[in-house]
């Protein structure tokens, strides 16, 4: 659990940090959201379900490497 604590608050900050002018940057929103929401649920000692932290900590890296790629051009 820890684990995802410091990956889903790494995630944010980096995530944050996306242009708003960014082709990514709405997705980045939603997914930041959800994000928000399921440390929130952590640090409450709740139960996140796995399948759910892989899949935002999937995206969390897709989007910034997507963000990325768009500042190289």
């Amino acid at each position: 659990m820890e684990e995802h604590v410091r990956t889903l608050r790494f995630l944010l900050a980096r995530l944050e940090r996306i242009s708003a002018d960014s082709v990514v940057a709405h997705r980045a929103s939603g997914v930041r959201g959800a994000m928000l929401r399921a440390l929130d649920q952590l640090e409450k000692r709740e139960q996140v379900p796995e399948h759910v932290m892989k899949r935002l900590i999937e995206s969390g890296y897709l989007l910034l490497e997507r963000a990325a790629k768009e500042r190289v051009r």
